[in-house]
């Protein structure tokens, strides 16, 4: 499956980052990541869950701002760079829209030489994008009711929000 990305900007020819309606692609994200430099590919994949608080979960809706959400993703790249200067590769791709339970929501992707660096940047990829990133989810429960929630709402990141 090839990705369409409608939003596309990069400061650093080894970074890739989407907002995309369709599907997500781990096979794409893998392969963006990948270079004959790294040691390492960390990939994360964000799921929609069956329940939150006790509530049975049937389905999340997610909305972006996405040129400014884009825009976090290239910050947030930017950083890893400085803090972990080896790395080759980042990827950040968000779906908008209506996902079912199990469907992939978030893929972030970074290779780099050594494992240690890319699980650590991989981990601070995904903590700002949920701390910084105006994207919303919209949690459907089995009980007919549903409630936005920003999923910048975490006080820090690295929370478990």
């Amino acid at each position: 499956m090839v990705l369409t990305t409608p939003h596309f900007v990069s400061t650093h020819p080894g970074d890739h980052f989407a907002i995309a309606f369709a599907p997500l692609s781990f096979d794409e994200v893998y392969r963006l990541a990948d270079d004959p430099a790294n040691g390492a590919i960390v990939v994360m994949s964000g799921m929609v869950r069956d329940n939150t608080d006790g509530n049975s979960v049937i389905a999340l809706e997610y909305q972006a701002y996405e040129p400014m959400a884009i825009e976090v993703f290239r910050q947030i790249a930017a950083q890893i760079r400085n803090t972990w200067s080896d790395v080759t590769h980042v990827v950040i791709h968000h779906r908008t829209g209506r996902l079912e339970v199990g469907e992939i929501s978030v893929l972030v992707a970074v290779g780099s030489p050594h494992r240690s660096e890319a699980f650590e940047a991989c981990r601070y990829a995904i903590d700002t994008l949920k701390h910084n990133a105006p994207i919303w989810k919209k949690e459907h429960w089995a009980d007919g009711s549903s409630s936005w929630v920003s999923i910048g709402a975490c006080e820090q990141p690295g929370e478990n929000c």
